[in-house]
């Protein structure tokens, strides 16, 4: 398959820069993956299309304020960092700018807390950081760094807890797992009061997810790998939920790709306890082992994403969901509004 055929035309006014002032008042189109049925509503609609006996999968990853301003030591050169993965021992594989000037051995500073050595220099231009400081890396992250928001953003965040799902917990993220933004806790308890079961996992979203594809054929391209967790608790009401025929919703692709990953590990068995790294990759032709539904946000083109959402619900309504979507101009991206596709 070529990457073109996920292409589309995207007006750039369509693309959401600030989150509306209500969570749950963005829209919600509903793409029916047998026959392409495609409807409209308010998110709180969701409602109406959760069974009770179904289970929502949320993925509870926390966002960190994962971008760093600092200066080249030697130079006093401007720098960025953008901490994607936690390697352990105070180790970080990151993106850095200007990565031309930001070579093995090189030292930023980041005021009078924090320092790093990068240590060596990966595949796909990431860099390996060693950091150094005195007291808690995290409270320190959490006074210098910055919310690491997509580079279609252009404009400031004023509140963090916005670029945070409402049940966001386990810190380790460098984006948000974005379908779960549209839940409050009050949706949320409705959806409880209705009999449908709400799980967690957790998947640490890297910039993998969002690097656009740099081959020409799908087949080629491979994903990075993230760390995630699934835990016994959440087995185990999956197990329950197909046991009685209720289905698997998961609110995400982050969570979809956790749930298929843990499927395939289980090889069509009872679905066990399981954390690890995961490189899964799902484009049409896939067959999903877990996963009935999904809730999840407007996609860019050419993306690994759309390719996911389009092994769910077919390649051509997918096209035409898109199309009609933005034809109605609905909001896309982080931001943006939502899809569930059943």
């Amino acid at each position: 398959m070529n990457v073109d055929m996920y292409d589309f035309d995207l007006p750039e006014e369509l693309i959401a820069q600030t989150p509306l002032p209500e969570r749950s008042a963005s829209r919600l189109l509903t793409l029916n993956k047998e026959t392409g049925e495609i409807r409209h509503h308010s998110f709180s609609a969701i409602l109406d299309y959760l069974h009770p006996g179904d289970t929502l999968v949320l993925n509870d990853t926390r966002v960190i304020p994962a971008r760093l301003f600092g200066v080249k030591q030697d130079t006093g050169a401007k720098a960025e960092v953008l901490l994607l993965k936690n390697l352990g021992e105070d180790r970080w594989e990151a993106l850095v700018k200007p990565g031309k000037k930001l070579k093995t051995g090189a030292v930023i500073v980041f005021g009078d807390e924090l320092r790093a050595t990068v240590e060596s220099e990966a595949d796909m231009g990431e860099r390996v950081l060693r950091f150094f400081y005195e007291g808690i890396f995290n409270e320190i992250l959490d006074r210098l760094g910055q919310m690491p928001l997509p580079p279609y953003i252009k404009e400031k965040l004023d509140d963090r807890e916005r670029y945070q799902t409402v049940y966001s917990k386990h810190e380790g993220s460098a984006a948000a797992p974005t379908a779960g933004l549209h839940f409050t806790e009050e949706l949320l308890e409705q959806v409880r009061a209705k009999g449908i079961n709400i799980a967690f996992v957790t998947l640490h979203v890297g910039l993998g997810t969002f690097r656009p594809m740099s081959v020409e054929r799908v087949e080629d391209h491979v994903m990075h790998e993230e760390y995630y967790v699934l835990p016994q608790e959440t087995a185990d009401i999956i197990n329950e939920t197909k046991a009685k025929g209720g289905r698997v919703v998961a609110v995400g692709t982050t969570s979809a790709r956790t749930l298929e990953t843990v499927a395939q590990a289980c090889k069509g068995g009872p679905i066990v306890r399981s954390s690890g790294w995961t490189g899964i990759f799902i484009y049409p032709g896939y067959e999903f082992g877990l996963v009935d539904a999904m809730l999840t946000n407007f996609h860019l083109p050419k993306s690994t994403l759309v390719m996911l959402v389009s092994a769910l619900a077919g390649r051509d309504h997918i096209m035409a969901a898109y199309k009609e979507a933005i034809a109605m101009k609905y909001r896309f991206f982080s931001f943006g509004d939502a899809m569930f596709i059943y």
